[in-house]
């Protein structure tokens, strides 16, 4: 057994100061509608717009409204009830949007997680949340997403329905999306009429999500979003990304990850935009860029990459009107590269706990690609504070990125003693982003130079090195381990193992290494992918392992071997 069968909700949730609250409500911040409201006034005003497409589906905003509120309906006859938590492990098309959104129309909380997920990590965010449904694809071409959610919901007392996505034939314990939104049994005006009696009875500032933690302990957080505020935090995005009503904007990183709803999925929508996504898959890539023109778009190195090596792609992505650049700094081939007429490329920084930044497009050339900008929101705050205290640094000095505001959380769910470390006295959020800010005649602008987190970005993905080093530990031939970013030209980092092996114990070998993790359910991208054995690891002053010369050390290495 990994969980209860059921968890309180409200007292998980960390609640907003009444004061701070009263101030978003009196901004405009935060307004008296859930975010399913907000999304059925996107359908009646853009009905005939279209409202999602992938390689093989295009959808106007009335069939993604209709659509949605059959599953939806479905989701509540099957016997699940508003407030209940639904695990998500699918890949990116339409049908992953639509089960999303019908989640959330019958009220309720969908917990966003990778479809690479494992048994580690799955059963971790079972435990924490007592979810009552599954929802996975079972074609997916990774690892058997059907087989890990039978292991959790016989582990799992809370669990009682499977939910499949995708083309392959549910079983007979199983229910898919598909066959939900297929429903005809009533009529479309009871379906919205069922829909809207869940809405009205949510708190527009209820929990509406929770989002997966990429920080630093080895244990997942979850993070809660409230309805109005995530909503919010999506419109604010795809404001700063200039985006309207004939915006096409696509998401090639996974979909149901924070930075895939809100920045892509979320944010079009707000505006009655097109939301294009595909797998990662040329072809199928190619397929969608045909149907559609694209013009706004969030690249990482490894995306970016891909395209500089297709003239195919380059060709694609001609209507481009704005490039959101999500990693520390724009490489000078993306600007020469997409900065052409129209096209701005424009720093972007955030975080599931909430803080957005981004470089707007009017300003400087030096501002967009040496900044990661501004907060997207007027009620943002920042305070830039010397690590590990309460005492602010001024303008030019680097320190630890502190927020809060209107979409920044007050506290991870159900983890006290995680809050009483990730926030200030005041309800800041500790970042664990080292930055500087700069001033711009009356405007600062920050830039991201360090991190305190202990994290390798992985093509987007944090790996908590943490984490690792703690279930490598459990190997029998392994007394120390070390666990550090080695640089990547697709990726920008990779995983590099530092072990010292028990005394008498064999040699060990990398793939015994993913063999070992694999057998314990741990999710394929962060599995080391260099090891290095030594007889010992530096040490700092503190008898800490020195990460700073294993880096350096590993950096030289593979300079060395090229």
């Amino acid at each position: 057994m990994i969980g209860t069968e059921d968890v309180d909700i409200a007292d998980k949730v960390t609640p907003y100061p009444d004061s701070l609250a009263a101030r978003y409500r009196a901004a405009g911040f935060w307004r008296p509608r859930t975010l399913c409201q907000e999304l059925q006034e996107s359908v009646e005003r853009f009905s005939d717009r279209l409202a999602v497409v992938d390689p093989g589906v295009r959808l106007t905003y009335a069939e993604l409204g209709d659509l949605t509120d059959r599953i939806a309906t479905g989701l509540l006859q099957a016997g699940l009830k508003p407030g209940e938590r639904v695990l998500f492990q699918t890949t990116n098309h339409v049908w992953a949007v639509l089960g999303w959104y019908g989640v959330l129309k019958a009220g309720l909380v969908p917990v966003a997680t990778l479809a690479q997920h494992r048994w580690h990590e799955i059963s971790a965010i079972a435990g924490q949340c007592a979810p009552a449904a599954h929802l996975y694809e079972p074609g997916f071409a990774g690892h058997d997403l059907r087989s890990l959610a039978t292991e959790i919901a016989d582990a799992q007392p809370s669990l009682r329905i499977k939910l499949t996505v995708g083309t392959t034939a549910p079983a007979s314990d199983e229910l898919s999306i598909e066959s939900l939104a297929e429903a005809n049994e009533s009529t479309g005006q009871q379906r919205r009429l069922t829909v809207e009696q869940v809405q009205r009875q949510l708190s527009p500032e209820s929990l509406a999500v929770l989002q997966l933690s990429g920080g630093t302990t080895s244990v997942p957080k979850l993070i809660p979003r409230l309805s109005t505020e995530y909503w919010y935090n999506a419109a604010q995005w795809g404001d700063a990304m200039n985006m309207d009503s004939t915006s096409v904007a696509v998401h090639l990183l996974p979909l149901i990850h924070n930075a895939g709803i809100v920045c892509a999925l979320h944010a079009a929508h707000s505006v009655g935009a097109c939301f294009a996504t595909s797998p990662p898959d040329t072809a199928a890539f190619l397929r969608l860029a045909s149907t559609v023109t694209i013009t706004h778009m969030l690249m990482t190195r490894p995306i970016a990459r891909v395209i500089e090596a297709d003239t195919r792609l380059r060709a694609a992505l001609a209507g481009l009107r704005t490039v959101a650049w999500a990693d520390r700094s724009v490489p000078s081939a993306v600007i020469d590269e997409y900065e052409t007429g129209a096209c701005k490329v424009i720093q972007m920084f955030g975080m599931g706990e909430g803080m957005c930044m981004f470089s707007p497009r009017d300003a400087s050339a030096e501002i967009r690609h040496g900044t990661q900008g501004t907060p997207i929101s007027p009620g943002d705050e920042v305070r830039v504070l010397e690590p590990g205290s309460e005492r602010q640094v001024p303008p030019g000095t680097s320190g630890e990125l502190c927020a809060r505001g209107p979409y920044t959380i007050r506290g991870y769910f159900a983890a006290p003693e995680r809050n009483a470390e990730a926030f200030t006295s005041e309800g800041f959020y500790r970042t664990g982003d080292i930055v500087t800010e700069i001033l711009d005649g009356d405007k600062s602008y920050y830039r991201l130079e360090d991190r305190i987190k202990d994290l390798i970005n992985r093509g987007g993905e944090k790996i908590n090195a943490e984490e690792v080093e703690l279930l490598l530990l459990r190997h029998e031939g392994i007394e120390r381990a070390a666990l550090v970013a080695m640089p990547d030209s697709r990726l920008g980092e990779r995983a590099c193992a530092f072990v010292v092996l028990r005394q008498g114990s064999e040699a060990i070998e990398l793939e015994t290494i993913k063999q070992f993790l694999s057998d314990q359910g741990v999710a394929k991208f962060k599995w080391p992918e260099r090891l290095e054995i030594r007889t010992e690891l530096p040490l700092t002053n503190i008898h800490k392992v020195n990460k700073a010369i294993l880096r350096e050390e590993i950096a030289t290495l593979l300079a060395d071997e090229r």
